[in-house]
This record gives C-alpha cells, structure tokens and sequence, in this order.
C-alpha cells in the first residue's frame, strides 16, 4: 500500500527541493505530490527539475492561488483515486514541520486514524515565534476546543498523517474555508465521521526561509470557521 505526502506550495522554490530531499532520507519509500498555487518564483520547475532524479514526486499545479484549503482538497481529490494509497500526510514547506517526525506519525499511523503532530501536548513547542504570534496560536487552539468540543489540543495543527479509508469518507464539497482554517475543518470532520485520534509533540520551528503566508483574512477566517461548522452541523 502507498503512503503519500502531500505538500502545499507557494513561492517556495528555496525550501521545496532541500526539504523533498531530507523527506527521503527519513522515509525512502514515500510517495510525494507537491501542489503548487501556481508560484511565480519557479517553485513548480524546481520540482519538475527534481522529478528527473526522484520518481516518486508527483506534481499538481493550479491556475492560481486560492489558499492552503482549496490547494489540499484538490490535491487530496487526485491522490485518493489511486485506491493502493492507504495513509495521507500533510506537512508545510517551509522546513517548520521537521521531516525527523515522520517515522513516529507513520508509526502511529498504524494504530490510530489521525495522528497530529502537535504543538501544545508534553514535549510539544514552538520556537522562533514572537510572543504575539504565540499567544494568538495558544489562544485560537483554546477558543477553537471550546466551541467545537474536540478532544484535541493543536486543532490548528497542520502537520499529520490520516488514513485514506475514513479520509474518504469525508464530503469536501460542504467545506467552507480557503486558508488555514481548513486543518480545523478537516479535524473536525474527521472527528463527526468517527476517526480516532491520538498527538504526538512536534517542535515547531519558524521558517528562516521564504515569506510568512500569515495575513488578517486568515486570522478572521480562523475566528469565523468554528462556528461555521457548528451552524452547519445544527442545519443538517
């Protein structure tokens, strides 16, 4: 069966070739499907470039930028007719979410549905944030715990593996976010559709290259998504 890591890009042709390759060497029998927004800083030709000498690197390119949610479902639409792919990964590019985590994810993999790769349980940290950036991540995890009732402490997390079988289970057409929101609509679900779930501490390191995709429309779409999925869920 084939694991399969799914990785959102936009203009990140500095990060993507060296983190594909560190991929491997942690985990050599991955498949890979980077999904790039269309980046103009040659993000996708890197890749093109890099699929000379690695096979199973898979390229998606999209029209234009749309956000980290609409680049996933697309993504995860095209990898999940492949019926042989049984586990789903999602990291960042930017070298935040340290490849060295993905032996530990897999292997959890095999015992839960959805493993997350989380900031906020023991051993889990985040480093290179300043303290504004800290408390909005700390506090937008407690806000979100609250409305949803979800059993997990990082629902912003997104980095993690989830099995295919429940992943397929889920109707993306009814998601409601473009931005980072989307890793707290898919947890929750993931969640109503009877995953189980288990965190294991991720260290968190800021990016030291490339740009912060972080603006006000994704700050407010991530106040606005819980209680979109609440009132969805009352309506249906």
């Amino acid at each position: 069966m084939k694991r399969v890591i799914i990785i959102p890009t936009y203009n990140e042709k500095e990060n993507i070739v060296p983190l594909i390759q560190e991929i491997f060497k942690q985990v050599p029998d991955i498949f890979i499907m980077v999904v790039d927004d269309n980046s103009p800083d040659g993000t996708a030709q890197a890749v093109r470039e890099l699929q000379r000498s690695y096979l199973r690197v898979s390229l998606l390119v999209r029209e234009r930028k749309e956000g980290l949610g609409k680049a996933y479902i697309h993504a995860l639409s095209e990898v999940m007719k492949d019926a042989e792919v049984s586990k789903i990964i999602m990291m960042d590019a930017d070298f935040s979410h340290d490849p060295a985590c993905l032996p530990l994810l897999l292997k959890q993999a095999e015992r839960f549905d959805v493993v997350i790769g989380s900031r906020y349980v023991p051993g889990g940290k985040t480093v290179g944030w300043e303290l504004w950036r800290r408390i909005l991540s700390f506090g937008g995890n407690l806000y979100c715990r609250l409305i949803t009732r979800m059993p997990v402490a990082d629902c912003t997390s997104g980095f993690g593996a989830t099995d295919a079988r429940i992943l397929r289970k889920i109707d993306f057409s009814n998601f409601d976010v473009s931005g980072y929101a989307f890793t707290i609509e898919l947890k929750y679900a993931l969640w109503k559709a009877g995953a189980t779930f288990v965190e294991v501490p991720i260290i968190f390191t800021n990016r030291t290259g490339g740009e912060s995709k972080i603006s006000n429309h994704i700050v407010y779409e991530g106040i606005l998504a819980p209680w979109k999925m609440i009132l969805r869920k009352h309506r249906s």
